[in-house]
């Protein structure tokens, strides 16, 4: 029996470092909420006009202004995106077991680019509506594979800091558009923010495209399953080629057949697809602590979507702030970053545990809660921003944790599948209704406050759901399917951030 040792180079770009990966899923993140920040400020969204008894009228501002919104339509072009991103977001998290993923998020942030562009040249609600749909698309490519990635290159001892790190520009994103909303909204026009914000995408748009590709733990890389492919049909086909040279002729019965083969073997590839996302749908489904996880998930952004649209409106007209823009913004960026990397820190320092990250939820929340509730009941500005500040510090801890449990608490190859659904429903049960419902319910009251302390009550069954997580039953699944990989696979799918040589070793038979 003799043995063969074969080295396996599996090259790596020079200038391509796990950390560098992190800055530029955080700036794409990022610009994805300044888009959603910018559209809420009072410098782009703007307001209705109005009239007085004595018949004396002023026109509207921004958005609103010019195509005369009412609240409920206003409140509806922050949920639009929700369209693209539920038909997206599974579409994008099942090809990436088949298709490059960096090639899946060139392709989403190219139709972001073009559609918050159209947003620029809308001329009545139901056009910019329809950009703010096709901006979903981007989104969707991008949110449910950039935390896996990530996840993969993370330092051990540092996932949940990573993680944290990338959703902190959320609320950053959030802020920065506020103040970049508010200025370009004084100084030119709002169609100008939608416009500047598809150029600074576009460079990370075709990079998606010429980047080289890199490999999902869990998934089997592209070049084995071609090889695989191109081994299973080379056979048959000398098989065949032998037939016909022995019997002379039926070339054109080859051909024919082949044709025929082609398409039962597409059609046979796209059903084991259907199969497989219906298995892995299912799997996700039955799983306890997954959806305790994000229906506490649902019920945080369902309030957390609406501070962030109708947050500077509320604020400019329960305390008369005159750049509510710029303060809203300023708290949001200072409490996001902070709330947001401790939230990761605290996790990491307790040993990051599923069990532990319920814990820290369900504190974070239920004490964010009730400063925030606070807050809205005290009549002086200035009472009412230290305890939201602090509110918000205590909310946005939640972050990491929440992320860190859809990424833990299923096997390797369905995490994109997994952020792909938490995304979508976080969005369809949170954020997309609550901003239209608060609209409706400001214009029935017409009280912002009220509105407002109802809102934030929300907070507490979100807090309620997450406690119940911490009795549940919870086992990392991060390396379980790692077996699963044979050993020339497995020196193909290690990260290209990881180790620059691969060594794998090839056993031959007896000579």
């Amino acid at each position: 029996m003799a043995r063969n040792s074969v080295s396996l180079s599996v090259p790596e770009p020079s200038w391509f470092t796990p950390k560098r990966l992190l800055v530029i899923f955080c700036v794409i993140n990022l610009l994805n909420y300044v888009d959603r920040g910018a559209i809420a400020s009072n410098g782009v969204n703007g307001s209705q006009g109005t009239c007085t008894s004595s018949g004396t009228c002023t026109s509207g501002s921004g958005i609103q202004g010019e195509f005369n919104l009412n609240n409920f339509e206003d409140g509806i072009l922050s949920s639009a995106f929700m369209v693209g991103l539920l038909v997206a977001s599974p579409i994008f998290a099942s090809l990436a077991k088949s298709v490059n993923p960096f090639r899946l998020i060139g392709v989403g942030l190219s139709a972001w680019t073009v559609a918050t562009a159209g947003c620029g040249f809308s001329f009545n609600f139901w056009s910019i509506t329809i950009c703010r749909m096709l901006v979903g698309v981007g989104e969707a490519s991008f949110i449910s594979l950039a935390a896996p990635f990530i996840d993969d290159n993370a330092p051990v001892a540092q996932k949940t800091a990573w993680l944290a790190i990338f959703y902190m520009c959320i609320p950053t994103g959030y802020a920065f558009g506020y103040v970049y909303g508010g200025l370009v909204g004084s100084y030119l026009n709002w169609r100008f923010a939608f416009w500047v914000e598809a150029i600074m995408m576009l460079p990370f748009a075709i990079l998606g495209f010429v980047m080289k590709p890199l490999q999902l733990k869990g998934f089997a890389p592209a070049e084995s399953r071609k090889a695989l492919i191109s081994m299973e049909t080379a056979i048959p086909e000398v098989q065949d080629t032998e037939a016909l040279n022995v019997k002379g002729s039926a070339e054109s019965m080859k051909e024919e057949f082949g044709h025929t083969f082609s398409k039962l073997k597409c059609a046979l590839l796209n059903l084991n697809r259907f199969s497989r996302f219906t298995k892995d749908m299912k799997e996700l489904l039955v799983d306890k602590v997954y959806v305790v996880n994000v229906l506490g998930y649902c019920a945080y952004n369902f309030v957390l979507g609406a501070y962030s649209y109708w947050g500077p409106k509320a604020g400019y007209n329960i305390y008369k702030m005159s750049d509510a823009d710029l303060i809203f913004g300023g708290i949001t960026i200072v409490c996001g970053i902070v709330g947001t990397l401790a939230g990761g820190y605290i996790l990491d320092l307790m040993t990051s545990t599923i069990s532990n990250a319920f814990k820290l939820l369900s504190i974070a929340t239920f004490f964010g809660a009730i400063f925030c509730f606070t807050a809205f009941c005290f009549k002086s500005m200035y009472a009412f921003l230290a305890l939201f500040s602090i509110g918000e510090l205590l909310v946005f801890a939640t972050q990491g944790p929440v992320n860190y449990i859809s990424l833990h608490c299923v096997k390797p190859s369905l995490r994109p599948l997994s952020m792909a659904i938490s995304t979508v429903s976080i969005h369809i049960f949170g954020d997309v209704p609550s901003s239209p419902l608060v609209g409706v319910l400001q214009d029935s009251v017409n009280n912002w406050r009220e509105t407002a302390l109802i809102l934030t009550s929300i907070l507490f069954p979100a807090a309620g759901i997450w406690f119940i997580g911490t009795f549940l039953h919870s086992v990392d699944r991060f390396n379980e399917d790692e077996g699963q990989v044979t050993e020339v696979d497995r020196s193909n799918t290690t990260p290209l951030l990881g180790p620059k040589v691969a060594e794998a070793r090839e056993s031959s038979g007896e000579p």
